[in-house]
């Protein structure tokens, strides 16, 4: 992509700016980071607040609610409400980066009329229910069973990671429709559903992070029956269809916190230089080392939805390399604002201390590391399976 800014591109960053500067300071008190309904409920008025102003699914496309923008404007509004300070997805995350976009790709048009709006309103939250005790890296051996009933499927098992589960009303679900044989290789026989929450025989158990949060779940599913009409794709072809929502999920739904990290990067170099830490040649290094690693992030970012466009929107396999090195990346962040911290590092309660937390899922959480190394490898590389 020509990394340099149209006319058009920076009028569009203007009327953002001023859009962001008149709307921010009306926005009501950030609630408890650990109330999950009243998050969800000031994230989605966020969100029908986009909506409203023309900016929600700003690159979806046209005929599935969004605005259609080109690559560049869309980076230019995640960069710009990060720099402002504006609300991220939050509890908005999965149906926004995830299910939506999925949902826009494989979707029926009476599916994507029927979830997609309330998804760009800010209405309907939705959660993701892929990873399973005995089935997370290795996500096709999941056992969450389906059998079809008439017009139902009905649905038995278990999922855990599930993301935003207590506050949603769908879940992006896997299931096996098919037992794994000789003749249906485990990868052949999952299907694509989206759940109700609030079916029949659905139980959620929140699980409390490390960093003392409740976004992801448990969820148990007892005999819950799910229309047919609620599969997205054809009965086992779930597998390829999950690739399309992982390729989004690694893709994309990382691009905001890029920026995120960028801004606290300056901010690290700001605290250093008032407690002195600045002083500190190595840290200085090590800190204009990450100021280069995010550069280079950034651009890689622009470089993958600019192959998304290229390729219809999907997000391809560089979204492998950008995952893997980001999740590193953003550990070393926070490693080192620990070090600017000093004493500090030990305030659970400090913002960077809670983000230092988070940051040591980012190398398991949207495929761990290794599975992206052996993406890269294998379809990037053209090396040999593993045995």
């Amino acid at each position: 992509m020509d990394l340099a800014y149209t006319e058009e591109e920076e009028e569009f960053r203007a009327r953002l700016r001023e859009w962001l500067a008149e709307v921010l300071p009306k926005l009501p008190p950030r609630p408890d980071p650990l109330d999950w309904p009243a998050r969800r409920a000031y994230d989605m008025g966020w969100q029908r607040m986009l909506y409203d102003a023309g900016y929600a699914g700003l690159h979806w496309p046209v005929d599935a609610g969004g605005r259609g923008a080109t690559p560049t404007q869309h980076l230019i509004f995640l960069e710009e409400t990060e720099t402002a300070g504006a609300p991220y997805v939050g509890a908005g995350f999965v149906g926004l980066l995830h299910a939506g976009p999925t949902i826009a790709a494989e979707g029926t048009a009476e599916q994507r009329a029927r979830w997609l709006p309330p998804v760009l309103r800010g209405d309907e939250v939705w959660c993701q229910g892929f990873s399973e005790p005995d089935a997370g890296s290795d996500l096709a051996s999941l056992r969450t069973r389906a059998r079809r009933d008439g017009d139902d499927y009905v649905v038995s098992g278990s999922k855990i990671w599930t993301s935003h589960a207590e506050v949603a009303d769908w879940c992006e679900l896997l299931v096996r429709t098919t037992p794994v044989s000789d003749a249906a290789p485990k990868h052949r026989g999952i299907t694509w559903l989206a759940l109700p929450m609030d079916a029949p025989g659905v139980t959620v158990r929140p699980l409390r992070t490390l960093a003392g949060s409740t976004e992801f779940a448990e969820v148990f599913l007892d005999e819950v029956r799910v229309p047919v009409a609620n599969r997205v794709g054809a009965e086992n072809d779930g597998w390829r269809v999950t690739m399309v929502t992982l390729s989004f999920e690694r893709g994309t739904a990382f691009v905001g916190e890029v920026v995120a990290c960028r801004r606290v990067l300056g901010a690290l170099a700001r605290t250093a230089r008032a407690n002195g830490r600045w002083d500190d040649a190595v840290l200085r290094r090590r800190l204009g080392r990450l100021g280069a690693e995010f550069t280079a992030l950034w651009r890689l970012t622009q470089w993958n939805v600019s192959e998304a466009q290229r390729t219809g929107g999907l997000p391809g396999i560089g979204g492998s390399v950008f995952k893997l090195r980001y999740s590193h990346a953003r550990q070393e962040l926070y490693d080192a604002a620990a070090e600017v911290l000093g004493a500090g590092a030990l305030d659970a309660d400090h913002e960077w201390v809670a983000d230092r937390l988070s940051a040591l899922s980012y190398t398991i959480a949207a495929g761990t590391s290794q599975i992206q190394q052996n993406i890269v490898a294998e379809r990037i590389l053209g090396l040999p399976k593993g045995r």
